[in-house]
């Protein structure tokens, strides 16, 4: 075959590895390569699928180069993603690579899928007629093309009486197109009936829609609202455009309830993509995104990296989760990023939550974001009756850790048939166990962290690492037998606390560590949607997105929990939180309380919480944000340095330090000792960097880590731009 010369004979391809750049590639004779092009590579002694990228190879002699080995028979990755691979990998300064990686995580969906062997009606009679030979041949003239097996059960009959018709000649061999894994949504499937304050909402998404520009736009409604009926007017104006939607979900127990609530307006399931997803699912949604197929992906934040072909639509649901922000890798915000990715694109995005972040508060109030509003419940619910418990002069029983109040209020919803919801942000029985007779403590062996108790295993874990031990008899220091104990409380033994005081109640504990997995939490969260369990005891969990129509009651056993801490985002993410959980109730109209069990009644978040005046809340939170410097008003990153020993990780950070470049709005903090100073086994130091607003936070990082020693031996350095997590 001869060389097109149309076609460049060497390029530039992204693999996914920590490189800088893209490497050049030679393309070999009769091979039409292109940007965007997935094709398979020699890197080292293996081969790797890689990206050709934009932007000319080196100038070296093809001949000298390494040719392409496979060019897949794939979708081009398009220009916008392209795009949006490069400007994350700027804006996070990760190599480009691992960026790229995160597109590449399908391979098998790169060659197309296979044909199915299929059977056709001929046109032929069969020799006799028989009641289920009738009902087979009214399908097959009904719907044309069918697979063996497909038919036969549709029909009700067995495969010999397919084989049989297929033996005389009624039915011919075909082959079938690859099913798409959902039926296309109809946006006219199930139109709601909108209230005034809804419909408004969703003429404001709409017309963003339709107007096909570029735009974000904050919708702000409380819980129970119907945030989720609204953008799915804009999900359906931009299925009638012809543009694929793309909605993200902060945890996958949510995508079942919500995939229900789609199906209900759209008459088909949206595709899924998160990390429960089997590996062949994962392949086919990839490539029937790709090829424009699917029309609609519910996913985690890894969904904004899929291949979409016709991108139109972006919704962040739950936008203020800390959820979508990984720190592995790639360090980014899902959030973040969406609203790159419509840019790029120039579409929408509209991030949802009843308690959105306050960057997006403040985007919003700039006029940087729209923002449309849903301030009372649907159907006019009420929102719940807030009110605090001072556990000062409400104390538990010795040994315990519910209040008396909560416990009447708790007796008082159970005498009415409705549910109630305990809430501690804490998976496990206990969070330290120790010896009563020498103090020892057990400790993770890997990690600055205690043991967490899980009871329901038999078992101590760490829950930043995952190792685990079996709960011993005897301390491993002293020997002594039956001396060990159980020191605060996990949502376990709140349970525990439950059923001694209502025994008679159906108690369900939600955690996400529960033995199971996805499927068992689906089935639970069912349950109590159903009314099948009178009290449940969950961790955060329990606060996303549920509709729990007979739960009156929630009581939160730890308020302060959250606030223990340095986190500058510690107020809000509380403020969020709390909110997020008391929100569970009364959701259909029915009279609710939320109680908070607290040492601090007089805190401003729980001011804020039980008034019910988030404005007044996020307005101090925002001065005193912007009194320190910190985002939205001013900008942040954490550079965690770690190695195999103390003193290299320390040697190193304070290097990069002595490094810093003189620079007049940014400051470096540090190094010290990260509070989670041994993870997985690795000591952790970490410097922090702070500057003003309209600082080149990323030049000035980029600059440091040049001039900062070398990378050797165990040491890692990792970068987060714009932090979520200072652990």
């Amino acid at each position: 075959m001869s060389f097109d010369s149309r076609f460049p004979k060497a390029v530039p391809v992204l693999v996914p590895m920590p490189a800088e750049r893209a490497y050049s590639y030679g393309v070999p004779e009769g091979s039409q390569v292109r940007p965007g092009s997935i094709v398979r590579v020699p890197l080292g002694p293996r081969e790797v699928a890689g990206v050709v990228w934009d932007g000319a190879a080196d100038g070296i002699d093809p001949k000298k180069l390494r040719p392409i080995s496979h060019v897949f028979d794939c979708p081009p990755v398009p220009a916008e993603m392209r795009r949006f691979v490069d400007w994350v990998a700027a804006y996070t300064l990760s190599a480009p690579g691992m960026v790229a990686r995160m597109i590449l995580r399908a391979p098998e969906a790169f060659d197309p899928e296979p044909w199915i062997e299929g059977l056709s009606a001929t046109g032929e009679k069969p020799d006799r007629m028989t009641e289920a030979r009738a009902r087979v041949l009214a399908l097959a003239e009904e719907a044309g093309a069918w697979t063996r097996s497909g038919l036969a059960h549709a029909a009700g009959v067995t495969s010999s009486v397919i084989d049989g018709l297929r033996a005389q000649g009624v039915f011919e061999t075909v082959m079938i197109p690859p099913r798409p894994v959902v039926a296309a949504p109809d946006p006219a499937y199930g139109a709601p009936d909108l209230s005034g304050g809804q419909r408004q909402a969703a003429d404001m998404l709409v017309a963003g829609m339709r107007a096909g520009k570029p735009g974000v736009t904050l919708l702000d409604g409380v819980t129970g609202s119907g945030k989720t009926e609204v953008y799915f007017e804009a999900v359906a104006a931009a299925l009638e455009t012809g543009r694929q939607v793309l909605i993200l979900l902060p945890e996958i127990a949510l995508t079942h309830a919500f995939l229900e609530r789609f199906q209900e307006r759209f008459g088909a399931k949206p595709a899924e993509w998160h990390s429960d997803l089997p590996p062949r699912m994962r392949e086919k949604v990839w490539r029937q995104v790709a090829e424009g197929r699917v029309r609609v992906v519910a996913g985690a934040r890894s969904a904004l990296f899929l291949p979409f072909a016709e991108l139109g639509l972006i919704v962040v649901d739950e936008e203020h989760d800390p959820a979508y922000k990984q720190e592995d890798r790639v360090y980014y915000n899902a959030r973040d990023m969406a609203v790159v990715r419509g840019s790029i694109g120039r579409f929408p995005v509209v991030l949802a939550s009843a308690t959105p972040s306050l960057e997006s508060r403040v985007n919003s109030l700039t006029g940087k974001y729209a923002r449309a509003v849903l301030p009372a419940r649907f159907a006019e619910a009420a929102l719940p009756d807030l009110a605090t418990i001072d556990m000062r002069r409400a104390p538990p029983a010795r040994g315990s850790f519910l209040s008396p109040v909560l416990v009447q209020a708790m007796r008082e919803t159970l005498a009415r048939g409705e549910q109630s919801l305990l809430f501690l942000n804490r998976r496990g029985y206990a969070p330290l166990t120790l010896c009563r007779s020498c103090g020892h403590r057990f400790q993770c062996p890997e990690c600055a962290s205690w043991l967490v108790e899980h009871r329901f295993r038999g078992q101590l874990m760490c829950h930043h690492c995952g190792h685990a031990e079996p709960r011993p008899n005897a301390c491993p220091d002293c020997g002594t037998v039956d001396h060990l104990v159980a020191c605060g409380p996990g949502v376990e033994r709140i349970a525990e606390e439950v059923v001694e005081t209502f025994p008679d109640a159906r108690t369900i504990v939600l955690s996400s560590d529960m033995l199971g997995g996805v499927r068992r939490l689906r089935l639970e969260l069912e349950a109590i949607a159903k009314g099948e369990a009178d009290i449940v005891v969950g961790t955060q969990l329990v606060a996303k997105g549920h509709n729990f129509p007979d739960m009156t009651l929630v009581g939160i056993v730890d308020a302060d929990l959250g606030l223990a801490n340095g986190d500058p985002r510690a107020a809000e993410r509380t403020f969020q939180l709390l909110s997020q959980v008391t929100g569970r109730a009364g959701r259909t109209g029915k009279r609710s309380r939320g109680l908070l069990q607290t040492y601090q009644p007089d805190h401003p978040v729980m001011r804020a919480i039980v008034s019910g005046d988030a404005e007044a809340f996020y307005e101090r939170e925002a001065a005193e944000r912007e009194k320190a410097g910190l985002p939205p008003f001013g900008r942040l990153a954490g550079i965690i340095v770690s190695a195999q020993t103390r003193g290299e990780a320390e040697s190193h950070a304070r290097a990069l330090r002595r490094a810093a470049p003189a620079c007049a709005d940014i400051e470096v903090l540090g190094p010290a000792e990260a509070p989670l100073a041994l993870l997985a086994g690795r000591h952790r130091f970490r410097l922090l960097v702070q500057g003003q607003r309209g600082a080149d936070m990323q030049g000035f990082l980029r600059a440091l880590l040049a001039a900062g020693p070398k990378v050797r031996g165990s040491v890692r350095v990792a970068v987060d731009i714009d932090p979520q997590s200072f652990l």
